[in-house]
Formats: structure tokens, sequence, C-alpha cells
């Protein structure tokens, strides 16, 4: 590896997208939402009017999708074939089918060596999934799995949601979230779980600035400059 690789796995909602960006920042690191990736072929998917559960026609596109990162400020542009696709990426559509695409062995195996590349810049890069510390980089220098309980994470999500106007039921949210847990943990292709020497952190009663703290606490324990 050519630079120091933190990699931050867990559940949906855990805030991972959240403590990776102020890990990265605080450490000078490139951030690698690779959620993003499966997001971006997602789309791909949707422009293309691709069957979801054909693993070789969504794997040719994941392995034709040329996708890179640009930090500004606190925004983690995104772009896919050299358009930026920041917000299209986050549309309703879009989300609902990147679970599905994600569990497609073609896809995951066609955006390794994306993640791969994207991850060896020095001085180092800050990589957030659901596998990256088991598949991805199972030589990280450091592994975290950052996960909360679907109670804690429901009302996070409804938080935002009534920030944002929307109207919000509690019960669904966790359920949906637990639905979900299960469903990542569950396939037989890399499935989410904590890597066997990875760090666990449940982030309950914490803040954010308290999780990333600790995170970045851990990398400079194991060499982070």
């Amino acid at each position: 590896m050519n630079g120091f690789v933190i990699a931050i796995d867990g559940p949906a909602g855990a805030g991972k997208s959240s403590v990776s960006k102020r890990v990265a920042q605080r450490l000078g690191f490139a951030l690698v939402d690779t959620g993003a990736l499966y997001r971006c072929v997602a789309l791909c998917a949707l422009d293309a009017g691709a069957d979801p559960g054909d693993d070789r026609a969504l794997g040719a596109l994941a392995s034709a999708a040329e996708i890179s990162f640009r930090t500004e400020t606190t925004t983690n542009r995104v772009f896919l074939n050299d358009a930026e696709v920041t917000e299209r990426i986050r549309l309703p559509a879009v989300s609902a089918l990147a679970s599905k695409v994600s569990a497609q062995p073609a896809v995951r195996a066609g955006l390794l060596d994306q993640q791969r590349r994207l991850g060896q810049k020095p001085p180092g890069a800050v990589l957030e999934g659901r596998d990256i510390g088991t598949v991805v980089f199972p030589d990280a220098q450091l592994k975290v799995f950052l996960t909360a309980s679907p109670q804690e994470r429901a009302r996070r999500r409804a938080a935002d949601l009534q920030a944002a106007g929307e109207p919000v039921d509690l019960l669904e949210l966790t359920a949906q979230i637990a639905e979900r847990d299960e469903r990542d943990s569950s396939r037989a292709h890399a499935p989410l779980k904590c890597a066997d020497d990875g760090l666990e952190l449940v982030s309950d009663g914490l803040t954010l600035d308290e999780v990333v703290a600790r995170i970045v606490g851990w990398a400079k324990q194991r060499g982070a400059a």
C-alpha cells in the first residue's frame, strides 16, 4: 500500500459518512465513499435500462465506470465518466436500487480494483463501506467497525427527516434499518461484519466529535502522520 489506509465499515445509518469526512480532514487524507461507487453503478443501470437482477450486465457497467472524488470544503463531490453526479446519486430511485446492485458479486468484483486504486493515495485515505476491512483492504493499518443500535440509527434518521419537513414513522424506520442489517449481514458475497482484527466502535451516547477523536487517536497510535 502506498499510504496509510483507514477502513471504516458498518451498517446503514451508523454515521460513517460524517465520521469518515471529519477523520480525513483531520489527517489530511483522501476520502473514498464506496457507497457512492455503488450508487454510481445504480445510476448507470437506471440510465441504461439494465435489469437489476442481471449480474453480468451490472458487472460490465461497474467495470466500465470511471468514478472519482473531489473534496471541496465540507462537500465530497462525485464524478462519473467526467460528469458530476453528486446530487443525482442521492435521488430516491438510485438509493432504492443501490442496495440491490451492491449485492451482485459481479458488481463488487468490478469495483474492487477501482476502490483499491482510489485508496492507495499517499499520505493516506479513509474508505467507508461494508467490506473495506474484510475484502477491499484486508491489510489496512486501521479497521474500524462503526455501529449503533437500530433504535439509535432510526432516531438520527428521523431527526434528519423532520428537519427537512418530511413525515416520520419511527417504528417503520427502525424496522427498515433492521431489515437492511439482516440483508447486508446474510448475503453470501462480502457480508457486512467486523474484521477479525478490527476495532468495533458503538456510537450510542457519543457525539460526532468524540467518535472522530477516538478514530484519529487510534490512527496516530498506529503511525498515521
